[in-house]
């Protein structure tokens, strides 16, 4: 099978016809259904199902979904990767939920750019779920995130401690925004303030939230370390008798995985969380 079928067979996904997709590809429309012959040939099995309106896809068709965007994007991971430079021979490709990617992914790679500077790094943000399946399927050495999955292939270390905590801006309390931290934290806040869900105002972004609140005020839950520095100057202050959540950090890595630089790597990271310098509460600006 070449990368070319996985991708017709996802393009005519995208468009719901081999007309259209032989045209945003194109090709013509004998290459697009000789490709997607060769395709079901190859995996044994019917993939869509044609009439006049169109293709819809077979079950088998949908169990080969995930597949094909994997075959794609681990083919285009080569390409970007390939051939090696001249100079590093060993490579590191780590990844971090977006709102661990300032400070700590950053720190991270800071520290291992200075301690092994022959070091090839290349280091990406994104949501946990798709990190964690780069992870599994090798195209991450190393994935920061919250939520981890466990399995044989995987190892799973937690890094930090930490709460979530409900804060409020000290001179404008209202209004309570909702933060969503995942679906553990949505299960136990709506359980311990059903008053509170659902919230008029809504972020799935920690740091959107944030900055919303200290420029226009209001309250919400935010990470401890990410508080901290404003609870200290006065800005911002906890509210009384609000329930606290538990909220760890995670490194997760592929057990196949022994390379020496991945052993370095992650005593770097230990050494920086031990450390406990770092500040956590920039403000991310989505227009720098």
């Amino acid at each position: 099978m070449d990368i070319d079928q996985a991708r017709t067979f996802l393009q005519i996904i995208r468009c719901g016809s081999l007309v259209a997709a032989a045209e945003q590809l194109f090709v013509s429309q004998t290459a697009i259904t000789a490709r997607v012959q060769r395709l079901e040939q190859h995996l044994g099995c019917r993939l869509f199902l044609r009439g006049r309106s169109g293709v819809t896809l077979t079950a088998d068709g949908e169990a080969f979904v995930p597949y094909a965007h994997q075959l794609v994007q681990t083919w285009e991971a080569a390409r970007r990767e390939l051939p090696l430079p001249a100079g590093p021979r060993q490579r590191l490709h780590l990844g971090a939920a977006v709102s661990l990617g300032n400070p700590l992914l950053l720190e991270w790679v800071s520290a291992l750019h200075d301690a092994q500077p022959g070091l090839a790094l290349r280091s990406e943000v994104g949501d946990g779920e798709s990190l964690l399946r780069k992870v599994e399927g090798g195209l991450l050495d190393a994935a920061l995130v919250y939520h981890p999955s466990y399995g044989p292939g995987l190892q799973v270390e937690q890094l930090l401690e930490e709460k979530l905590v409900q804060v409020r801006r000290v001179d404008r309390h209202a209004p309570y925004i909702y933060i969503d931290w995942g679906e553990t934290f949505r299960r136990q806040h709506d359980a311990a303030l059903p008053d509170c869900a659902p919230a008029a105002l809504s972020f799935n972004l920690g740091p959107l939230a944030l900055q919303f609140i200290l420029e226009r005020g209001g309250s919400g839950y935010f990470r401890t370390r990410v508080v901290q520095a404003y609870l200290d100057s006065g800005v911002l202050e906890r509210v009384p008798h609000a329930p606290e959540f538990t909220y760890p950090t995670f490194i997760v890595s592929s057990r196949k995985d022994d390379s020496r630089a991945l052993a370095q790597a992650l005593q770097v990271l230990r050494r920086l969380v031990e450390g406990g310098t770092s500040d956590w509460s920039q403000r991310w600006d989505p227009l720098a």
